[in-house]
């Protein structure tokens, strides 16, 4: 009986063995019409000031959290649309937008950023990533918030 328990087990990991070294295929027709159906935009953005509240809430969560300052968004002007979806048709729909921040500094810094349709989280509603010049410390955007732009 032991034996074989044995046979089996190495009969299987030989198995196991043959089918990981076979290689992977594309999905089929009937896998991509049932499930793989890709994205659906509908396109539908909120203009650029809608994204104004969360800039400014954000920008002070994160000086404050992360950077032990007491900077924050005292205003902003000059709210204009750059782009709306400048890249290919299938891409995430996204509105990219400029504005001048008054920071509490006492001055006046570029804010670039981008409003795009279902990258909030877990994708439930449009989300916006932003960079406010002369702020962006771990330079996630550099240079000069200029990845921030289309």
């Amino acid at each position: 009986m032991r034996a074989f328990q044995c046979i089996r087990f190495l009969a299987g990991a030989v198995l196991l063995g043959l089918i990981a070294q076979t290689p992977a295929h594309a999905a089929g027709w009937l896998e991509k019409t049932l499930y793989m159906t890709g994205p659906r935009y509908d396109a539908v953005l909120p203009p650029s000031e809608a994204a104004l509240d969360t800039i400014a809430a954000r920008f002070a969560q994160k000086e404050g959290r992360f950077w032990n300052s007491s900077a924050q968004i005292l205003g902003f002007e000059r709210v204009r649309e750059t782009a709306f979806r400048p890249w290919a048709p299938g891409t995430i729909p996204r509105r990219f937008c400029t504005a001048r921040a008054l920071v509490s500094d006492g001055r006046k810094h570029a804010v670039s950023y981008w409003i795009g349709e279902d990258t909030a989280m877990i994708g439930m509603s449009w989300g916006v990533e932003w960079c406010v010049d002369g702020f962006d410390r771990d330079w996630s955007y550099s240079p000069r918030c200029k990845m921030a732009r289309p």
